[in-house]
């Protein structure tokens, strides 16, 4: 980890602050934002099906369960949680809740970044006025764009300090793609990569690693101008690996593609937080982490989705190639006081065991090369989406 150097007594004053959950200021919250697939057991096909589920849906899961830009996409949003064990049964009971609804008209829930072989000719847009504003404006770009992302916001009140934290976090963000990559099949081919879905999700405009901003009122004074010059209605269509969130007092990261199973899904979810407060603390401190330039995180961000754990990332201060999983070593050292504090030391072993055992990409594919059946990769998928739900 590169750190800039501290000012004289300032690495005494960090090693003797207090051990703390809460800041000054807030409880560092959580809040998990899942895309998940609608699939049909018999033919593993991805199932138009989001306006039926949200007849049913919307009356147990109100604001929690919401349409995506096609029929066989479902949001699940948590509500605010305190910590990651709140989060996970949040999830849990979310996750099941779809589950019971799918199987009510035949059909079953899966969680990947990809679906390993349906098309995106073959589904239906979402019926919305949203929606239908994104197809006129982007046309073929946007149709093809079925994916399914993992979207974690963690809470930041103090929004200057916030757009400075969000600086900083990206040099974190190829390491939580490697961590995180689960679509290595795209429309019934082996890719080759990792991870698929940013290559198709990236197409669309602003996305990817955003530059660096001097201040609150730079990236404010960003988002009016695209608005007031109709390039878009709302900040919210800035869909970066990681943003500032323009309504709500988080910090939201965006670049992991859905997770299968849920422990894998907590524990990104409580890497992310465990990052934020480190820089937080660092920060008021007067120790910084150093800002790297946009062209330089893209190449670390090219490899964790072209290799995911198993290439090597560059490490900058020392200018050299570094396995991928000493790296993520070497973070988890960087934030373990923060676990502990937080915690979520529970959730981050289980960061070592991805580290030691595999992705869900790594795991899609071990069933790929035993059977050579994508609708046995489905059938993976799908039993690891629903290991543990209440059903």
């Amino acid at each position: 980890m590169d750190v800039t150097s501290p000012p004289q007594n300032a690495s005494t004053e960090l090693k003797n602050t207090p051990a703390k959950f809460r800041s000054p200021d807030h409880i560092f919250t959580l809040g998990i934002e899942e895309e998940l697939q609608l699939v049909d057991p018999n033919t593993r096909e991805l199932r138009s099906h989001i306006q039926q589920i949200l007849a049913d849906g919307k009356m147990i899961l109100k604001e929690q369960i919401k349409p995506e830009l096609h029929q066989s996409v479902v949001e699940l949003g948590t509500e605010i949680c305190d910590d990651a064990r709140a989060a996970r049964k949040q999830v849990v009971n979310l996750r099941s809740e779809l589950a019971r609804l799918a199987a009510r008209d035949g059909l079953q829930i899966a969680s990947a970044g990809t679906h390993p072989f349906s098309h995106w000719m073959d589904q239906l847009i979402t019926v919305n006025e949203r929606y239908s504003t994104i197809i006129n404006d982007m046309q073929q770009v946007a149709r093809v764009c079925l994916t399914f992302g993992l979207h974690v916001h963690v809470g930041i009140p103090d929004r200057e300090e916030a757009i400075d934290i969000m600086n900083q976090s990206r040099y974190f963000l190829p390491h939580l793609y490697a961590l995180s990559v689960n679509s290595p099949f795209w429309l019934g081919q082996n890719t080759g990569l990792k991870a698929y879905r940013q290559m198709i999700f990236e197409r669309l405009p602003r996305t990817g690693i955003p530059d660096a901003f001097q201040s609150l009122s730079e990236y404010e004074d960003y988002w009016k101008l695209l608005v007031a010059t109709k390039c878009i209605d709302n900040p919210k269509k800035i869909w970066w690996d990681v943003r500032l969130h323009p309504f709500f007092d988080t910090i939201e990261f965006r670049i992991c593609d859905a997770q299968s199973r849920v422990d894998d899904t907590i524990a990104l979810a409580a890497l992310m937080q465990a990052i934020v407060f480190k820089l937080q603390k660092l920060r008021r401190n007067n120790v910084t982490f150093r800002s790297y330039q946009k062209r330089l995180l893209d190449e670390n961000r090219w490899r964790a989705g072209r290799y995911g754990l198993d290439g090597k990332l560059i490490d900058f201060g020392r200018k050299c190639e570094v396995d991928e999983r000493d790296l993520l070593y070497e973070m988890l050292d960087f934030v373990s006081t923060e676990v502990e504090d937080l915690g979520n030391k529970r959730e981050l072993e289980h960061i070592e065991r991805i580290i030691h055992e595999g992705t869900g990409a790594d795991r899609q594919l071990m069933v790929w090369e035993r059977t050579q059946d994508m609708k046995a990769v489905v059938d993976q998928i799908v039993a690891e989406t629903n290991d543990g739900l209440a059903v």
